[in-house]
């Protein structure tokens, strides 16, 4: 907890942009490694960005893990579940991704093709990073998981505020 919100939603978000950021960054790689740079060194930018990443989405995980049982109380446990497997998956793809578009930075043909494969992995990423975060956002939104954090003085999901005179 940090200033009394929990430490996954405050981390989620790296992963998250970065999810979105590593597809782009690895064409725009290939584009300066035709025009600008040597390849392998325009490649360590969408490689640095995976690393980056992968330990991001780990944080991401250990935190969303030490709050699953506050959470547990106010949302079903098949939706947890269903979150806790995208992100196992999204981790998995995630390094798999990293260990291919690394060889990328060597400067041989076989670097070359690297590249081209890291950057279609990076799609992969994007679409388990997708399913994790489609997952997490219906804790929140359908199934209201920040009410395990609530104080009181606001309302469930879905349930309306009374209108005050000030309203009508």
């Amino acid at each position: 907890m940090l200033n009394n919100l929990p430490l996954h939603a405050l981390i989620v978000h790296m992963p998250i942009a970065l999810t979105i950021l590593v597809p782009l960054f690895a064409v725009l790689a290939l584009f300066l490694g035709k025009r600008v740079m040597k390849p392998h060194v325009a490649w360590a930018l969408p490689v640095g960005l995976l690393a980056l990443l992968l330990a991001s989405g780990v944080a991401a995980d250990k935190t969303g893990e030490q709050q699953e049982d506050r959470v547990e109380q106010v949302v079903p446990k098949s939706a947890i579940h269903e979150h806790e497997e995208a992100a196992e998956l999204f981790l998995v793809v995630t390094a798999g991704v990293l260990v291919l578009a690394a060889g990328g930075l060597m400067t041989n043909s076989l670097g070359k093709t690297m590249r081209l494969v890291g950057t279609a992995g990076t799609l992969a990423v994007l679409a388990a990073g997708w399913n994790v975060g489609h997952s997490g956002g219906k804790l929140v939104y359908q199934h209201n998981a920040g009410a395990a954090y609530s104080t009181g003085g606001g309302t469930a999901a879905g349930t309306p505020a009374s209108a005050t005179d000030d309203d009508r």
